[in-house]
């Protein structure tokens, strides 16, 4: 792990864990996001906010213009840290999905909630369980957070399964908690606090035993 400077607490930084990679966005992300967020429309849109627009325009390069903006904006603010998440095969980075530590509070609260997604084509794979573990670690560690929190929809089993490889504790079950895929959709709370890993070593740790036992 390796950080690039420092305006706010964490950030920017650029984290890896074998072929997993996780580093801020450029302007040259833009095709591959693009192409990524196209092509798995059907997986990626029943679990995202509702957007005004067709979903080709809202993840067209015109549209990166405007996230890569808006993340840049909030990472500087000290309000989140957003990484694109990589795959290293080849000698090559593939984009293949994204990470978010966001809606970030400081002082007694010092929380943030994680957002994330991954390309249907390398799911399965175990990148989304290690980029979730670098960034925890990493919110824990530089970026001065004491907790994290996931809301996911009680449909969305992929995501739920990472929870609980991961050890995250089920804490609440938000109703109507978010517009979602054209309606309210309930949402059930999972959370860390850097206490519940710190004997482990971390989340990465956790998460390098977890495999060792059911591999």
């Amino acid at each position: 792990m390796s950080l690039l400077g420092r305006r706010t607490p964490g950030w920017p930084a650029v984290l890896a864990d074998g072929p997993v990679l996780l580093r801020p966005y450029r302007r040259s992300d833009a095709v591959a996001w693009s192409e990524v967020r196209r092509a798995n429309e059907a997986w990626l849109a029943p679990w995202e906010a509702s957007l005004p627009g067709a979903w080709a325009d809202l993840n067209s390069l015109d549209a990166f213009r405007w996230v890569y903006r808006e993340q840049r904006r909030a990472a500087r603010t000290g309000e989140s840290m957003p990484f694109v998440v990589c795959l290293r095969e080849g000698g090559r980075e593939r984009l293949v999905g994204h990470l978010n530590v966001g809606s970030i509070v400081r002082q007694a609260f010092c929380s943030g909630c994680v957002g994330y997604w991954v390309d249907s084509r390398v799911a399965g794979r175990g990148i989304i369980p290690t980029a979730l573990a670098l960034a925890v670690d990493h919110a824990f560690g530089p970026g001065g957070l004491h907790r994290v929190e996931i809301s996911i929809r009680p449909e969305n089993q992929p995501s739920r399964r990472v929870m609980e490889k991961l050890g995250f504790r089920e804490e609440a079950y938000h109703v109507r908690y978010m517009h979602i895929d054209g309606a309210w959709r309930d949402h059930i709370g999972y959370a860390l606090t850097s206490e519940d890993v710190a004997a482990e070593g971390g989340l990465l740790a956790r998460w390098y035993r977890l495999r060792a036992a059911t591999g």
